[in-house]
């Protein structure tokens, strides 16, 4: 078996004195895991680094092998963008632990791989965070556990949305959850609009609800927590100006 592709590295793992294990995410060939000879080298250090975009080719003698990659080109180095702002490295560490923990090995990332793509695209901008939130929002919808944010679970209006309730992730319009607001979540307006320039209470709001959910509906179930860094993030957001 044999194929060329190109991706993001998401975790790199020593192998002997020289060489690497390295997880990427794929655009076609969605989670992979391969071995690089060399890879430690001094001349290669620059290239094997998390958060890096690579093209490479694959090789694997029977399908159930470990893939070998060669001929592996640096595409764009993301290291510039994330070593001089801790809070990015956390959310970086934090968006690469949970793909590779919650995502399935050659899994079809589809539509999703776009909203990974597009973090690492915009970490730049003032409003790299709006990226990371679209991530663990629609993580949960390649979960299989995604929020349903179409009409109010209790009246089935589709109007006035205003909250998700914790224990179902259903919407509950304004009238009914106005009681209960405090024991709810904001409805998560700028991800339905995608309005990349939300506040940073709303984007607070949303963390709260995705870092929920996920521990609940996915991670407890394979003995996992939230990445550290991730849980930073919401302190973060008290003082970060987007």
């Amino acid at each position: 078996m044999q194929f060329s592709s190109e991706g993001y590295i998401i975790k790199i793992r020593r192998h002997s004195e020289k060489s690497a294990i390295v997880t990427l995410v794929c655009p076609d060939k969605g989670k992979i895991v391969g071995y690089i000879n060399g890879a430690l080298n001094k001349r290669n250090l620059g290239i094997y680094q998390i958060g890096n975009y690579i093209s490479f080719n694959a090789y694997a003698r029977v399908e159930e092998n470990m893939l070998s990659l060669k001929g592996v080109e640096l595409l764009h180095s993301h290291t510039v963008d994330f070593m001089l702002n801790n809070d990015k490295i956390g959310a970086l560490a934090s968006l690469c632990r949970l793909l590779d923990e919650c995502v399935a090995q050659n899994d079809n990332l589809g539509d999703f791989y776009k909203v990974i793509a597009d973090f690492f695209k915009h970490i730049s901008d003032k409003n790299w965070l709006v990226y990371y939130s679209f991530f663990e929002y629609h993580l949960l919808d390649f979960l299989g556990i995604g929020l349903d944010t179409s009409e109010c679970a209790v009246t089935g209006k589709q109007s006035n949305l205003r909250y998700i309730s914790p224990k179902t992730g259903r919407a509950v319009c304004e009238e009914i959850g106005a009681a209960y607001k405090d024991r709810l979540y904001a409805y998560p307006q700028y991800i339905i609009d995608k309005n990349y320039s939300p506040q940073n209470k709303e984007i607070a709001n949303v963390l709260a609800m995705t870092g929920s959910f996920l521990q609940k509906n996915f991670l407890n179930q394979h003995n996992l927590q939230l990445p550290e860094n991730r849980v930073n993030l919401l302190s973060m957001l008290k003082t970060v100006k987007l």
